[in-house]
C-alpha cells in the first residue's frame, strides 16, 4: 500500500452505530452449490430480519457481477478476487452496524477464512446451505448444470471446479430437508441465541 496513504479514525464507530440499531451487527455468510438456495435463503431470512425492525443489507453474488465484479471471470483467481472484493464490502457494512447477508458459492475455504479475519470475533456466521449435488442438479434454475456437463461452461463448481465444504460452520442449513420457513427459524434462532438480536419482542412490529 502507498506509504502517503493513511487510516483516518471516525468519531463515530461501528458500537455507536449499532447501538441505536438495537442489534449486533454481523456478516451471515451463506456458502454453498449453485442451486442450493443460497440466494432463496438469504432473501427469506433479510425480510425475517427487516419484519423484527432490524437493519440489513443482502449482497448477491450474480448481482455483485452486474457492478461491482463486473469484470471477473469464473477463473479461481477471478473467484479469488471476487470474494477478496465481498469481504471487504461486508467488513464495511458491518462497520456501519448493519446485518450483511452474502449469497455466494465462494468455493475455496482460505478464501472464506480471510473474509472471516478481516472482522472481529463473533461478526462473522458462516453458515453452510448443505445441498446434494444431486439435487442441485435436479433444480438447476439457470440451467447450468446441464450446460456444465456438456461442457459449455468452464471452471464450474461441483462439475470441472472443487467446492470445499466447510469444516465447522456456524450453522448448517439443509434446503432437501426442511422448508424455507424453517430454515429460517433455525437461523433467526440462531441470532437470538447468541445475542446478535438483542430482544425480538421489542423489535416485532405491532
Amino acid at each position: 500500500m502507498n506509504e502517503n496513504i493513511v487510516w483516518h479514525s471516525q468519531h463515530v464507530d461501528k458500537n455507536d452505530r449499532a447501538k441505536i440499531k438495537n442489534q449486533k451487527p454481523a456478516v451471515l455468510w451463506f456458502t454453498g452449490l449453485s442451486g442450493s438456495g443460497k440466494s432463496t435463503l438469504a432473501n427469506a431470512v433479510e425480510r425475517k430480519l427487516n419484519e423484527l425492525n432490524l437493519h440489513s443489507y443482502l449482497l448477491d453474488g450474480d448481482n455483485i457481477r452486474h457492478g461491482l465484479c463486473e469484470d471477473l471471470s469464473f477463473s479461481d483467481h477471478d473467484r479469488q478476487e471476487n470474494i477478496r472484493r465481498i469481504a471487504h464490502v461486508s467488513h464495511l457494512f458491518v462497520d456501519a452496524g448493519l446485518f450483511v447477508l452474502t449469497a455466494f458459492i465462494s468455493p475455496f475455504k482460505q478464501d472464506r477464512e480471510q473474509a472471516r479475519k478481516l472482522l472481529a470475533e463473533n461478526e462473522f456466521i458462516e453458515i453452510f446451505v448443505d445441498t446434494p449435488i444431486e439435487v442441485c442438479e435436479q433444480r438447476d434454475p439457470k440451467g447450468l448444470y446441464q450446460k456444465a456437463r456438456a461442457g459449455e461452461i468452464k471452471d464450474f463448481t461441483g462439475i470441472s471446479s472443487p467446492y470445499e465444504s466447510p469444516t465447522n460452520p456456524e450453522l448448517v442449513l439443509k434446503t432437501a430437508e426442511y422448508s424455507i420457513e424453517e430454515l429460517v427459524g433455525q437461523t433467526i434462532n440462531y441470532l437470538v441465541e447468541c445475542g446478535y438480536i438483542v430482544d425480538t419482542q421489542e423489535n416485532v412490529k405491532d
